[in-house]
């Protein structure tokens, strides 16, 4: 067993070193401290200071990176994107076994006459950190799970996941389809403020974000391939139900893409990020649980000003839908208004979803120039005016 979790150390360390130079030691000065932490702070008391740590290191390179490109205005090595990309995924599992470690979940002891086998008890945590699977792209798969699937690989295989990966490459390829038919649309269909009705504005701003989210779906499904290849991500159901190898997915394009309310898309997005999101910060809030979560994804996303617009925007709407269907949805009597309700709900949270992702992957303030120009920009605007409106409504009655 122990070179099993040594294979999967070596092989992820090797890798960070081959992709990100230099820039590898982000990943392990992280995992050296969390490590040291494990041996010298109690267990209840670590997830504060892996925390704080973590989320300090990480902050600070995304401030470099900023300084790079706004300050000096000089292009940033794709080696150190890599390198924070990849610490901020060795920050969800870093305090996913910080939090395991607090609520007890997952138990280490570190006394006199275990320390000579300190590093037999180690080695699985640190192959669980620098894991080539999810070094680079996740998903996000919790310690207990992790230990269990290197545990079954060797006493009870799953099945041959050829057939499954073949599958998710077919997959792969027909999103990469779909992405070059919308470039190619848009490259035919130029948008000009000047001659285009606000129509094509919305479709040509809506195809731009749908360009942008596909290439993220993409990315899942090729996670999903490396993982199932590697015999993680089958799950077997006690229950008796299918089993399937589905067990690491971040998403599923038509499941997310037909979400009728922004609450939906915002835990099918990201599935497994959303989870731990929600773990770490929405269950430990006590007040404005909402929006202290997507204030800390901004925070961990890196504090560009796309960012602030595009998360915040994001919680506004959240909280917009959740008054907006409470107060509707009662109201629904026949079917022709509850479909009515249905398909103007989804293209609603298309359009918010657009202005979203469009202020996020942009990062600076042409992204709000565009959402501007199309009129876009008025969809999150008027699901706000409407929050407000119930807010007040709630407030006298």
């Amino acid at each position: 067993m122990e070179r099993k979790y040594l294979f999967v150390c070596v092989g992820g360390c090797v890798l960070a070193v081959v992709t990100m130079g230099i820039y590898s030691m982000l990943l392990f000065t992280s995992t050296f401290a969390f490590v040291l932490l494990m041996c010298l702070v109690d267990p209840g008391r670590i997830h504060p200071w892996a925390f704080g740590i973590q989320m300090l290191w990480q902050t600070f390179w995304h401030l470099v990176i900023q300084y790079r490109e706004y300050c000096l205005h000089e292009p940033v090595s794709i080696r150190l994107f890599w390198a924070v990309s990849s610490l901020m995924l060795l920050t969800q599992r870093i305090t996913s076994v910080s939090m395991d470690l607090q609520e007890k979940q997952v138990i280490f002891t570190f006394n006199a006459s275990s320390k000579r086998k300190a590093h037999v008890m180690l080695l699985p945590v640190i192959s669980y950190m620098f894991n080539f699977t999810t070094l680079l792209g996740g998903p996000l798969c919790s310690y207990r799970r992790f230990m269990s699937l290197m545990e079954g690989i060797k006493l009870n295989p799953p099945p041959c996941p050829l057939g499954v990966v073949f599958l998710k490459l077919i997959q792969v390829s027909l999103l990469e389809f779909l992405k070059y038919g919308f470039v190619v649309f848009m490259k035919h269909n130029i948008y000009d403020s000047s001659c285009s009705n606000i129509l094509c504005g919305f479709l040509w701003i809506w195809s731009l974000a749908l360009i942008l989210r596909f290439q993220y779906y993409s990315h899942w499904r090729i996670s999903e391939c490396l993982n199932n290849a590697a015999g993680f991500g089958f799950w077997e159901n006690s229950s008796g139900d299918a089993s399937d190898w589905n067990g690491l997915s971040d998403g599923v394009l038509w499941t997310t893409e037909m979400s009728i309310r922004m609450s939906e898309f915002a835990r099918r997005w990201n599935a497994t990020t959303a989870s731990w999101l929600r773990r770490l910060v929405y269950i430990r809030c006590g007040r404005f649980p909402l929006f202290m979560t997507f204030g800390f994804s901004l925070f961990w996303h890196g504090l560009h000003i796309g960012h602030f617009v595009g998360f915040l925007t994001w919680a506004a709407t959240v909280k917009a839908d959740y008054y907006v269907h409470r107060y509707l949805h009662p109201k629904l009597s026949s079917t022709w208004r509850k479909l009515l309700y249905t398909c103007l709900c989804w293209i609603n949270t298309q359009m918010n979803i657009t202005c979203v992702v469009i202020a996020i992957e942009l990062r600076n303030i042409s992204s709000l120039r565009l959402l501007t120009m199309t009129y876009t920009g008025l969809f999150p605007i008027c699901n706000i005016i409407l929050l407000v409106i119930l807010l007040k409504v709630n407030t006298v009655y």
